[in-house]
């Protein structure tokens, strides 16, 4: 079963820096709309409205980002460089705010095209420029931790932290990927220091997920029970996950319907929830789940679901249907070795 969205490296390396507002609206409607597109996932159609833009002459350079933004979202790794290559060189020799902009979505088509030296070399460049840009010390530890570079990579994870000691969001995400990579008891040594120097302020959602991460799922419990009484709806994923560990998947079921009830459809949700109804051997329960969770048309959460899909096809003995929406799968996702091994044992059933 898939219960992470892919590595936590990729997550945070596309996550939180798409920018509408370059450009004049006017002047570069076509781009306006690809780049709405792209916030609304629909990459093919921002890729025909940048089209357009080269067509109406509008801003050359916006343009170039834009299908790089759309090559990304499309995991056309080679064409998003080439279209982020060419907009730096489109630009003017003194880097702007746009120029960093492009040089960190570049570092990422680069590690995502199997590059990784060279998506480092990106975040040297940005910090020889700028040597507190917390971004690249972060991203750069991750990609160097990606290497297997630890004795670099802490140095940079030391300055992210340093230079932002309360954004528990890259704690977390520092944690996971040396988790992913091996290095699990040192990441636990940076949240083990967080919850020890944790000020006054630092909500009950936060310690809750710290101690979710460090395994110690009773004080989890308690932190994010409270945390979602006084409303916080954030908490629901990770206190869902909490009763998961602790065995009780009924509950843990009911968590999750609730916030569907009282927050609205989530592409994430659905996903915890089905494998919940998958532990407790409600199949049915668990693929009409995950068709709902589909039906989003989330792009980040896709994979996962897909792949779900088919362990509960397999998992009611339908080995046809898992068979077939596995072959679709992994054409979708052919990096995806465990998805190929999975294929060949579905084919000769």
């Amino acid at each position: 079963m898939r219960k992470k969205t892919g590595t936590a490296l990729l997550a945070v390396l596309c996550a939180g820096m798409i920018c509408t507002g370059c450009g004049s609206k006017d002047k570069n409607v076509n781009i306006s709309e690809g780049m709405a597109a792209i916030e609304e996932l629909r990459y093919e159609d921002a890729l025909a409205c940048f089209e357009k833009a080269l067509v109406s002459g509008e801003d050359k350079q916006l343009i170039l980002r834009g299908q790089g933004l759309a090559d990304l979202g499309l995991t056309r790794y080679d064409e998003a460089v080439a279209a982020l290559e060419s907009c730096l060189a489109s630009g003017s020799c003194v880097p702007d705010e746009l120029d960093y902009d492009v040089n960190y979505y570049l570092a990422t088509a680069y590690y995502k095209a199997g590059r990784p030296e060279e998506a480092k070399q990106v975040y040297d460049a940005i910090l020889a420029l700028k040597s507190e840009e917390r971004n690249a010390y972060f991203m750069r530890g991750i990609v160097q931790l990606q290497m297997g570079n630890y004795e670099l990579a802490k140095p940079d994870f030391d300055k992210a932290i340093e230079l932002a000691p309360n954004d528990y969001d890259q704690l977390v995400e520092i944690y996971k990927v040396m988790d992913e990579t091996g290095y699990q008891e040192m990441g636990a040594a940076y949240l083990e220091t967080a919850i020890q120097n944790a000020p006054k302020d630092m909500s009950n959602y936060d310690k809750g997920r710290i101690y979710f991460y460090l395994e110690d799922f009773e004080a989890a419990r308690n932190y994010l029970e409270q945390a979602r009484d006084a409303g916080d709806a954030q908490a629901t994923y990770y206190l869902g996950k909490t009763w998961e560990n602790l065995g009780e998947y009924n509950y843990a079921a009911s968590v999750y319907v609730s916030y569907l009830q009282d927050q609205g459809e989530s592409a994430l949700i659905y996903n915890q929830l089905a494998l919940c109804y998958m532990q407790l051997e409600d199949y049915a329960s668990a693929l009409s789940t995950l068709q709902s969770g589909l039906a989003l048309e989330d792009t980040a959460l896709r994979q996962t679901l897909s792949f779900n899909q088919v362990v509960v096809y397999e998992k009611q003995g339908d080995f046809k249907k898992a068979a077939e929406l596995m072959r679709k799968y992994v054409q979708d996702y052919p990096d995806d070795e465990t998805a190929v091994r999975e294929y060949e044992f579905l084919r000769s059933r």
